[in-house]
Parts: structure tokens; C-alpha cells; sequence
């Protein structure tokens, strides 16, 4: 005996259908958000642990070198690290061999690499933008292709006179579609957002140490050793009072 697997009336192709040129728009510009949302997520974590990793071996192929071109020469051509060391080096240069009488060398070599580390903060978070745009305006594409599934179904129950369940199942389940994909791709957005903000700002805050440590070799010729907070010793419990006989 044959058995014939009968299609979903009310599924998601069937609701697109019955939606039209509207509805397949908006489901349309939902898949396209979600995808780029996506990917920005996945190339920007790929990004940033790329970099993490590079900034914990810093100390073994960067700073045991003898000097900072020899530094620069093991870190990777791409590495935003060694574009910090490439900018700082110039500027030096370029001020050895024209600016000694018209800027101060720690400010040229300042300004330079505060252009080099904003540039890298640009590149980092290029793309957050659409992330945080997907996560607030997803929701409202998913709501009007919603109003419009509602819509469709208060014509079909005015045009059938009366609200049967055939009339009015399909826009409904349409509207009900589209609100539930809205909201799929507004939360992954959001979270992927606020997650890749969190890792950016640990991202930078090695970057800037890096810069620094940079400014202060090129400026004094040895790296600025950062103080080690110590740990403070618990106090020694205090002495019972003598008793008075």
C-alpha cells in the first residue's frame, strides 16, 4: 500500500504563496540580514582571536628581539601589531631626518601612533553598525509582513461574510511566520553584538598597551616595564590583651 505524504496548507512555502510579491520581499530581506549578520559575526570572532593569540606570543617573538625593526621582522606582514611598529618607525625616521627643529619628537611619534591605533579600532569594528541595526529594525520587517498577513485575512473573512477557519488560517499563520522570523534574526544580532563588543574592548585595551610600550621604546630606547601590583599579605591577628591580676 502507497502512502502519498500530503503537503502543509498552512507551512512556510505555502504562507509565501499566499502572501505574494509582499510577503516573499519580506522574507526576502529577513534571509538577507540574517546571513550578513552571521557572517559578520563569524569573521570579526575570527578576527579577534587571531589578534588575542598573536598579542599573548608578543613577549617571546616581539620583545626578546634586539631591536624593534628585528621585533617587527617576526611578527606576521598582516598582524595589526606589526603596522603600530611599521607606523612608530616611520615616524621616527621621518623626524630624525626633517622635524628636529619644528615638532618635539615624543609628540610627532604620539600623533603617529594614535592614528595608527584609531585606524585599527576602525577596522575591528566595521560591520557592529549593521549588527545593532539588525537587532532593532528586524522585528518591525517581521511585524509588517504581519500587519499584512492580518490584513489579508480580514479581506477573505469580508469577502466570505463570515470568519471560517479556511478563510482565515492562512494569512493568519502568514503574520504569525513572519513574526516569529523576525525575532529570529533580531536576537542572534543583538547577542552577537553585545558578545563581539565585550571581546573588542579586551581586543583594544591589549592594543593600546602594545602602543604604549611601542611610544616608550622608541622615545627613551627601553621598553617602559609596567609596575606588578602585589599582592597584599592578610594581617596578623591582633594579640590578646593582657589580663590585670
Amino acid at each position: 500500500m502507497q502512502t502519498q505524504a500530503a503537503e502543509n496548507p498552512y507551512g512556510l512555502m505555502a504562507a509565501l504563496e499566499q502572501g505574494g510579491p509582499i510577503a516573499w520581499s519580506v522574507f526576502g530581506l529577513l534571509v538577507f540580514m540574517s546571513l550578513y549578520s552571521w557572517f559578520i559575526i563569524i569573521t570579526k570572532y575570527l578576527d579577534q582571536k587571531k589578534i588575542l593569540s598573536e598579542a599573548a606570543e608578543l613577549e617571546k617573538k616581539f620583545w626578546s628581539a634586539s631591536d624593534l625593526k628585528t621585533g617587527a621582522s617576526k611578527l606576521d606582514k598582516n598582524s595589526p601589531f606589526r603596522q603600530i611598529v611599521d607606523d612608530g618607525l616611520r615616524a621616527a625616521d621621518h623626524h630624525e631626518g626633517r622635524l628636529t627643529d619644528k615638532i618635539d619628537q615624543h609628540e610627532w611619534v604620539t600623533m603617529a601612533l594614535n592614528r595608527s591605533s584609531s585606524a585599527i579600532a576602525g577596522k575591528l569594528t566595521t560591520g557592529f553598525s549593521f549588527l545593532a541595526s539588525v537587532g532593532s529594525t528586524s522585528p518591525f520587517v517581521g511585524l509588517f509582513g504581519t500587519v499584512v498577513g492580518i490584513y489579508r485575512a480580514l479581506i477573505n473573512i469580508g469577502l466570505a461574510g463570515q470568519a471560517s477557519i479556511d478563510k482565515v488560517a492562512g494569512p493568519v499563520g502568514e503574520a504569525l511566520i513572519m513574526t516569529a522570523l523576525g525575532l529570529a534574526v533580531a536576537v542572534p544580532a543583538v547577542l552577537g553584538y553585545n558578545w563581539l563588543i565585550r571581546r573588542n574592548k579586551d581586543v583594544m585595551d591589549r592594543m593600546n598597551n602594545f602602543t604604549a610600550d611601542v611610544h616608550g621604546a622608541l622615545v627613551s630606547g627601553a621598553r617602559i616595564e609596567r609596575p606588578k601590583v602585589a599582592m597584599a599579605a592578610p594581617a596578623a591577628p591582633a594579640a590578646a590583651p593582657a589580663v590585670k591580676k
